[in-house]
């Protein structure tokens, strides 16, 4: 295992996002059922991957350091923000055990229209679990799966641990405001509590699963990234991939906690660029 340089960047906020978008990158819309999804379509290489972010998470609060990071000449960057999230908003979305599936299924109709049949499929947290789901329910779409922060169930520690950042009043500056200014403060923290509620009690009533029975079905190779210290969802989730996705391998940042794209990405973008342009997998 490689050394890992210790790379601790700010996360900008929503204003700065603004800049960097307006002067490069032009989001659009499709309608895919009831909502206008919000995308922006990055590079013009030949490896189309598409982005999907986490809970509540949003193309540039989550994936800025991937969007201007990325070899533009190598890789087609789909980054979008999933139904009720970010700019894919109204209607608000309903939290509901099925909502992994339908981030899967909208992900996966996004890249249809945008006529991309073949792509690698990138998730961070909630929307690495959904990730899973598009790369097992899709397989002949899926050609590699990168997921980090990821879990295919949740412990009931993790709920609680959820449930003690209900009130975002107590987030530290650098996670809460980006996503104040995407929501507005009053709206971010009826929604966020509105996700803890929803997303905690579908787990309850599921036996605490996410999509354990889906793992089985995939098939394409699959690099699974964790934080050793990740206090949000717990390392032995990353384990439990690997124990049960059949072409999958592991990296592990041993001090890295949830966000180890942001805290070490130049590391992680040149690792899962790697990992998505080799072509012989099969020893995997």
């Amino acid at each position: 295992m490689l050394a890992q340089k210790k790379i601790i960047p700010k996360i900008p906020n929503v204003n700065a996002f603004s800049a960097f978008f307006s002067n490069d990158i032009k989001d659009e819309k499709v309608k895919i059922g009831k909502h206008h999804i919000n995308y922006i379509k990055v590079g013009h290489g030949p490896h189309s991957c598409i982005l999907t972010p986490g809970g509540l998470g949003t193309i540039w609060t989550n994936y800025k350091p991937q969007i201007e990071g990325f070899d533009r000449s190598k890789f087609t960057l789909v980054v979008w923000d999933p139904p009720g999230f970010g700019k894919s908003y109204p209607p608000e979305r309903n939290f509901t055990s099925a909502s992994y599936e339908i981030d899967a299924d909208t992900g996966y109709e996004l890249m249809k229209m945008l006529e991309i049949p073949k792509f690698s499929v990138l998730g961070w947290s909630a929307g690495g679990s959904a990730s899973l789901v598009l790369a097992a329910k899709y397989p002949d779409a899926v050609r590699k799966l990168v997921v980090w922060g990821a879990n295919a169930y949740i412990l009931p520690a993790e709920i609680e641990g959820f449930r003690s950042m209900i009130d975002v009043s107590t987030w530290a500056k650098r996670l809460g405001d980006p996503m104040m200014e995407v929501y507005g403060k009053e709206r971010f923290a009826q929604y966020w509590a509105r996700w803890v509620d929803g997303m905690s009690q579908a787990a309850e009533e599921n036996n605490m699963d996410i999509c354990r029975e889906w793992l089985k079905y995939i098939k394409c190779p699959t690099l699974v990234l964790h934080g050793g210290k990740d206090p949000v969802v717990y390392p032995i989730h990353a384990s439990y991939l690997i124990e049960n996705i059949k072409k999958s391998v592991l990296h592990i940042y041993p001090d890295g906690k949830h966000d180890i794209h942001m805290r070490y990405t130049k590391d992680f973008n040149r690792r899962v660029q790697d990992f998505v342009l080799e072509e012989n997998v099969a020893d995997i």
